[in-house]
């Protein structure tokens, strides 16, 4: 066939030819529809200009219908929310909730003096067992008190509730009377005591008062205990009974086990009478708690062993402080970088910064040992303790193997400080200071210097409370004193102090002691005199800031004035102030809850001796 028959000239794919009629009759269609709009439609051309006008208003301005109320938990509150028990201390108060990183408090209390915290960490219980009913000499009870004091101030430190246990406990126990009936060995009771006091008391963790915690806070063994979650009841292999997790229900088959046992009457443990394979889970030797066991101070401390065979008391002393040395010296391997004395702001602020470089030093200084240079059972190849480098840096950095000390002023105490003298002016504070100076200096390294204050502030929070801040770090308020005993409570080990007898002895640097400042800010270091000016505007600005004093002809609030131009300033020194006053008193609780419970139990009057006195 011809290509030409087709009008494409494509025999294989053709086109098809349009008809000339239809398409006539389409354009006629549409012709006539339109000539029936024009004519035959009721809107004049106005009222289509006002629907045209209508719509583009309505446009504009859409009409949206309501929507129901979404409630957004991260709105500002309405009302001031209702205040906590034991949220208060002086003239501290807090606020415990999940937006504590919030920039500004006073978004969320609606109270500027009110600060919010994060929630308290539920610490769990640790349970130890004492006989205070045994016959002992004197010197023997003091010094095991003393080792107790010990235990009990090491596991407060890594966040565990600690509460030592005694015959009473076990006697209310309902298997006490069953044990009574049976034939065991004096051993055998011994332990089975431990493990009554213990069923009675519930869920929890049952040590020896001799096995101690001698790791980093966030080790694998210290970090599950924290949690309280004990799904099986467990023991840990080459301590013996030095450590058992589990709860009540798991203690309470475990000791009906044991008084069902056929062995009972040759067994001298817990684990030779318990039969059933299946009774303890077994984990493997954990590497973050020291056990003092007799094995080990046969074999890795003689003197001490051998003092306990010729001299009990004298020998627990040398044990007790041989436990203290180690524990000093296991700090000192966690923070093997060195402590950092934060300084913002250099020698013109020194006398903020003395009380911090004492507490350094203190740090620093190896403890005494009846065993020089021994290291601790669980890490036999550590390195013995040794001095490590303090450095006074400005800012703070994110190294974990540095251990931070900061000292957080007021801004009018730091305001009088730069100043040099002992009044300003609202001219001076708007003219000639920066805002939020301190916490720009003392962020600088992390957050570089082009971040703002709200930014700042949220991330000094997080280094300050958080737990692995916490864990790294100490902060103060400039105007308040620290305390031997404070500190000691805070790190878990006795430091070395000039006056033994007063436990409340406040921290203040020596001239010693202030070198590694004046190293430092070499030319920039304050003289001796120097020194005592600022020594004199932090007491002039501790009476206004704590006290609330107010010089006579001073006009306007001062303290007031800065705090509104140093907002983020005013919200870190808050929040250290009150993070430090909650701690004290949650410490203080415990301590209270533990003399009412012993005197409940109607133990004698030495137990007091395990608690620090206030």
């Amino acid at each position: 066939m011809p290509t030409d028959a087709y009008p494409n000239g494509s025999s294989a794919y053709p086109k098809p030819v349009r008809s000339r009629r239809r398409l006539f009759l389409i354009f006629s269609l549409i012709a006539v529809f339109l000539c029936f709009v024009i004519f035959f439609s009721t809107s004049s051309v106005t009222d289509i200009s006002q629907t045209a006008r209508h719509a583009k208003e309505h446009i504009r301005h859409p009409s949206i219908p309501a929507l129901p109320d979404i409630r957004n938990p991260f709105r500002q509150a309405v009302h001031e929310p209702p205040e906590q028990r034991n949220s208060t201390s002086g003239e501290d108060k807090w606020y415990s909730d999940w937006k504590w990183l919030n920039p500004f408090s006073s978004s969320i209390t609606l109270d500027e003096h009110r600060i919010v915290l994060p929630n308290v960490q539920l610490r769990p219980p640790i349970y130890t067992f004492y006989d205070s009913e045994s016959e002992k000499t004197e010197d023997v009870r003091a010094a095991e008190k003393n080792l107790l004091l010990i235990w009990r101030r090491a596991w407060w430190a890594q966040g565990f509730w600690p509460v030592i246990l005694g015959r009473a406990e076990a006697m209310k126990n309902p298997n006490y009377e069953i044990m009574q009936s049976k034939k065991i060995s004096k051993a055998l009771e011994t332990e089975l005591i431990r493990w009554l006091a213990w069923g009675y008391m519930g869920s929890g963790i049952l040590a020896n008062w001799l096995l101690l915690p001698m790791g980093s806070h966030d080790d694998h063994l210290l970090s599950y205990l924290r949690r309280g979650r004990y799904e099986r009841l467990t023991r840990y292999e080459e301590l013996g009974t030095g450590l058992y997790s589990g709860q009540r229900t798991s203690i309470d088959a475990a000791i009906s086990t044991v008084l069902k046992s056929r062995e009972l009457s040759s067994s001298k443990t817990v684990l030779e009478a318990a039969s059933d394979p299946d009774l303890f889970a077994v984990d493997p030797k954990p590497n973050d708690v020291a056990f003092y066991d007799p094995v080990s101070l046969t074999n890795l401390y003689k003197p001490v062993a051998d003092a306990l065979l010729t001299n009990q008391a004298q020998g627990l002393s040398y044990l007790s402080t041989l436990i203290s040395a180690h524990l000093h010296a296991n700090f000192l391997n966690i923070f093997a970088s060195g402590l950092s004395v934060l300084t913002p702001h250099g020698g013109y602020s020194a006398a903020l910064y003395t009380s911090a470089l004492s507490l350094a030093t203190a740090l620093n200084t190896c403890a005494d040992s009846p065993v020089p240079h021994s290291c601790p059972p669980n890490a036999p190849k550590c390195r013995p303790c040794s001095p490590v480098h303090i450095t006074t840096p400005a800012a703070q950095s994110n190294d974990s193997s540095i251990f931070t000390i900061g000292t957080v002023p007021h801004p009018y105490t730091l305001a009088l400080l730069l100043a040099r003298k002992p009044d300003i002016n609202v001219r001076h504070v708007r003219r000639d200071t920066e805002r939020d100076r301190w916490l720009q200096v003392v962020t600088q390294e992390t957050l570089g210097k082009k971040v703002g204050g709200t930014t700042r502030i949220v991330s000094f929070k997080e280094g300050v409370a958080s737990d692995a801040g916490a864990a790294r770090g100490i902060w103060t308020a400039a105007e308040e004193t620290l305390k031997w005993r404070d500190m000691e409570w805070h790190f878990g080990f006795e430091l070395p102090r000039t006056n033994m007898a007063d436990e409340d002895v406040v921290l203040s640097a020596t001239e010693k002691q202030m070198k590694p400042l004046r190293d430092s800010l070499r030319t920039q270091a304050p003289s001796v005199e120097a020194l005592k000016v600022q020594e004199g505007l932090l007491a002039a600005a501790r009476e206004v800031v704590i006290h609330g004093g107010k010089k006579k002809g001073e006009g306007p609030d001062m303290k007031a004035v800065v705090e509104a131009w140093n907002l983020a300033d005013t919200e870190a020194w808050r929040f250290v102030k009150a993070f430090e006053a909650r701690g004290l008193m949650e410490r203080r609780a415990w301590e209270e809850d533990e003399r009412e419970f012993v005197n409940v139990q109607g133990r004698d009057d030495g137990w007091a001796r395990w608690f620090d006195r206030s």
